[in-house]
């Protein structure tokens, strides 16, 4: 039976999408609005259309069935998922708030991981047995080699195409790097949809278990990926200008061509871990692709104390988030919800 309380978290794991859109938009557009291939409306259009392309496109949801399995079901329940995502937008606003481009998976995970161990702890059972550490340890692991992986291709990427363009023009190419911006824009988008919006969906799906509308193992119904896909797109035509604003100057300057290497990049890593159904951060890809393409020109080319204070709001992301959900779930039960 649908509840008033499932409603109430089938709206709050899709406003959370939306913020994850808004919060998120920098990663896909920060590069191709500060070399102005295009302008910042134009450039959360294309975001947006490619982050919904993939909802036609992807199929399997290996991320969403990751997420899904972080807390043990026996600790999941509906005010569990509740308080995760309460604990979760919050963070984002406040992130977004002051510009900081933090992950939205990682707080997303943070909550719901809190949440759950707060509710082993009401149950009479340590923290940690709620939490599936088979599914929470390669997260954690990822929070170091994603950027890094972004990183080394997008180094790597740059070398690449600086060799074969060392004898173009530089009016030329840089023409033909605006152009190929877009396409390297719309992979980032298109990444960045698979990867982000299935986590919501795991959570959804969990939702409807834990309501008892669906039965464990049965399949995802349709409309949450359509929900899902249509509410991170519908967040990034919203932009998140402080934080583009962060992405696109701050770490480093970027011309075209370190947009197109950039951007490449990061969509080959969330390509790769999204095959493998490990849920990463976008925003710690496209910063670890943007800084091994300004480690081309020199290492003095990255602004290493804005780099410093970001590698910090990633590091807070989780445990904070986790905090704030646990808080939540008491807060709840002691209303009697």
């Amino acid at each position: 039976m649908v509840t008033s309380l499932l409603v109430v978290v089938v709206a709050l794991a899709l406003i959370f999408d939306y913020t994850n859109g808004f919060h998120d938009a920098a990663n896909s557009i920060a590069t191709i609005v500060s070399t102005k291939v295009l302008t910042p409306f134009q450039a959360v259009l294309w975001a947006a259309t490619f982050n919904f392309i993939a909802y036609f496109v992807v199929k399997d949801h290996k991320v969403a069935n990751y997420v899904a399995k972080i807390v043990v079901e026996h600790y999941v329940t509906m005010h569990v998922i509740l308080a995760g995502l309460i604990a979760a937008i919050t963070w984002n606003l406040t992130t977004w708030w002051f510009g900081i481009p933090s992950s939205s998976s990682h707080t997303l995970i943070g909550g719901f991981a809190g949440a759950g161990m707060t509710n082993a702890m009401y149950m009479g059972a340590g923290a940690l047995h709620a939490v599936n550490m088979h599914y929470i340890l390669p997260i954690l692991l990822y929070i170091v080699l994603a950027p890094f992986i972004g990183l080394f291709v997008g180094y790597l990427i740059t070398i690449i195409i600086l060799h074969i363009c060392k004898n173009s023009r530089p009016a030329a190419a840089e023409r033909w790097f605006k152009a190929l911006q877009l396409i390297s824009s719309g992979l980032l988008s298109f990444a960045h949809g698979t990867n982000d919006a299935q986590k919501v969906m795991g959570i959804l799906y969990l939702a409807l278990i834990s309501s008892n509308i669906i039965g464990t193992g049965a399949a995802m119904p349709e409309w949450i990926p359509l929900a899902c896909y249509s509410a991170i797109a519908l967040g990034t035509m919203s932009g998140g200008w402080k934080i583009v604003k962060t992405m696109g100057t701050k770490i480093t300057k970027i011309t075209p061509l370190e947009g197109v290497s950039a951007e490449t990049a990061a969509a080959i890593t969330l390509g790769f871990t999204e095959h493998f159904g490990i849920p990463v951060s976008t925003t710690h890809t496209i910063t670890g692709s943007i800084i091994g393409v300004g480690l081309t020109k020199r290492v003095s080319a990255v602004r290493w104390g804005v780099t410093i204070n970001l590698v910090w709001a990633w590091i807070i992301t989780i445990p904070i988030s986790a905090l704030i959900a646990g808080l939540v779930f008491v807060l709840l039960r002691a209303l009697g919800y």
